[in-house]
């Protein structure tokens, strides 16, 4: 905008953003690969508004992403909530390795009775490094941002940042 001797304010920038990444995100969605059976989901924390966030995430074992879910806390049914997010969005994995979060175990577990399904729990941390790896160009990336000062538009940036990462 500056090279067309356009002045434009950060709020207006944030406007766009609000605006048009719904937009985005649908056009990458639709444009993603499928994800294979064997998942790897584990949780990172950014810093919103000055308070801890969870970011759930899920990575099958080529590395592409399968999902993601912005939480304010860490429980079993957050965890849940995701898995059933993500599993709707993509198929039903034959297997999700994971570290030893209880919260996630707990989920696993759970949407294993409620759906009759066989979903294995594989806790093995190496091979969970695909995805604790990729939490790194995540916080780079909020880094660069200055970080978040509000929790919804937290959800939206981050929707659209990993999007881009799909």
């Amino acid at each position: 905008m500056k090279m067309r001797r356009v002045q434009v304010d950060h709020a207006t920038i944030q406007r766009w953003v609000y605006k048009f990444s719904p937009f985005i995100v649908a056009q990458i969605k639709k444009r993603k690969l499928r994800v294979g059976k064997s998942w790897r989901m584990d949780e990172t924390y950014i810093k919103v508004k000055g308070k801890w966030c969870y970011l759930y995430r899920a990575v099958d074992k080529s590395g592409n992403t399968v999902d993601f879910l912005l939480t304010k806390r860490r429980q079993r049914m957050s965890a849940q909530s995701f898995l059933i997010k993500a599993i709707d969005n993509n198929c039903k994995p034959r297997i999700i390795n994971i570290d030893k979060s209880g919260s996630n175990i707990g989920a696993i577990r759970v949407y294993n009775q409620r759906s009759f399904s066989k979903i294995m729990i594989r806790k093995c941390k190496y091979l969970n490094n695909i995805v604790e790896q990729d939490h790194r160009f995540i916080k780079w990336r909020i880094l660069n941002g200055l970080g978040f000062k509000n929790f919804e538009s937290a959800k939206s940036i981050n929707n659209t940042i990993l999007s881009y990462n799909l």
